[in-house]
């Protein structure tokens, strides 16, 4: 059987100014995948996963996610596209003045219609699915580590149930031992709820055990596969660029 893309993009260019941030990409992402995109500064991996969640306008070009072309959509059918992914931010916000189990809510209580009684029972789920403890519900962020603070936020970010989840450097700031429980809560998650996965980072731990493929941009599109493909590469921009995990 042959696997879905869920996500298609064609031709995307986009400049600013005088500044050519990308150059004719093209690229797709099979359902099921934890699929990365790297690039150096300035690279327009950001600009590129906001145009892809409908953050930024698209100059030129086309993208599909679930089969629809977002630059296509009337209100209605975007803002109901939206609801089937979520993207979690670098620094993945908590409301300071709401706790675990509150901020989690927070888009359900908003997007839906359910009752108190289920929200807080997908709550609790969702805090059990990113490995937090039952009695961490009550706390504020201040009160929590930088690594609790990111699996609150991805139990957040999964309230709605998405089919793409999108993670902008969910490692960052964390230290070793932090990065390695994030990272592999990553693939527990992609595991149990078959969840597509696209993830900006530069760490290299993740680009070797969580990424099943990622590209790397130059403007265009220098690299595409997994890393066992990369670091077999002849080029060597692409050798030190891993080499250099990614900066």
């Amino acid at each position: 059987m042959e696997e879905l893309n869920i996500i298609k993009v064609d031709n995307l260019s986009t400049i600013f100014g005088e500044n050519i941030v990308h150059k004719d990409i093209s690229f797709s992402v099979k359902e099921g995948e934890i699929f990365g995109v790297l690039g150096g500064s300035g690279s327009g991996k950001t600009v590129l996963v906001k145009q892809m969640v409908m953050l930024d306008n698209i100059q030129k070009g086309n993208i599909e996610i679930l089969g629809k072309d977002i630059s296509d959509l009337t209100l209605k059918q975007s803002q109901d596209l939206k609801q089937q992914f979520s993207y979690l931010f670098q620094f993945g916000a908590l409301y300071s003045f709401l706790n675990v189990i509150e901020n989690i809510s927070v888009m359900l209580k908003e997007y839906t219609d359910l009752p108190a009684d289920l929200i807080e029972k997908i709550a609790y789920t969702n805090l059990e699915i990113v490995g937090l403890p039952k009695n961490c519900a009550s706390l504020y962020p201040s009160q929590l580590s930088g690594g609790m603070k990111k699996r609150v936020a991805l139990a957040r970010s999964l309230a709605m149930q998405p089919k793409i989840l999108f993670l902008d450097e969910p490692t960052s700031g964390l230290d070793p031992a932090s990065t390695q429980k994030i990272n592999d809560l990553i693939i527990h998650l992609k595991n149990i709820l078959n969840i597509t996965i696209i993830i900006i980072t530069h760490d290299l731990e993740t680009i070797k055990t969580v990424l099943d493929r990622f590209i790397i941009l130059k403007q265009k599109i220098i690299f595409d596969g997994n890393i066992r493909e990369a670091l077999n590469s002849d080029d060597e921009f692409i050798k030190d660029f891993l080499t250099n995990k990614g900066k």
